[in-house]
């Protein structure tokens, strides 16, 4: 099995790896318990209605199959994409 040749680090990449050497970086302990605050932050605990076009819900419903995952779970993911601010329109 070969090894592959890493990849050129850029400058930024270079100073984070001199620091991590020369022992500059130190490991920090996690603030909290990162299973409580993820389920917190994904609860979902309000439910609307909404009306949609057919052929808008028929698309949704197509992709939600081919991911292998709910309907409802597609939407809301792409919801929550859009208000965090990781799904932007495209102009």
């Amino acid at each position: 099995m070969q090894h592959e040749k890493p990849y050129p680090l850029d400058d930024d990449e270079r100073e984070i790896l001199k620091a991590y050497q020369s022992g500059m970086l130190t490991s920090v302990p996690p603030s909290g318990d990162h299973r409580t605050i993820a389920r917190e932050t994904l609860k979902k605990n309000r439910k609307i209605n909404i009306r949609i076009s057919e052929n808008d819900l028929a698309a949704l419903q197509r992709k939600a199959l081919r991911e292998g995952i709910p309907c409802q779970t597609l939407i809301g993911s792409i919801l929550h994409k859009y208000a965090s601010g990781f799904l932007k329109e495209v102009n």
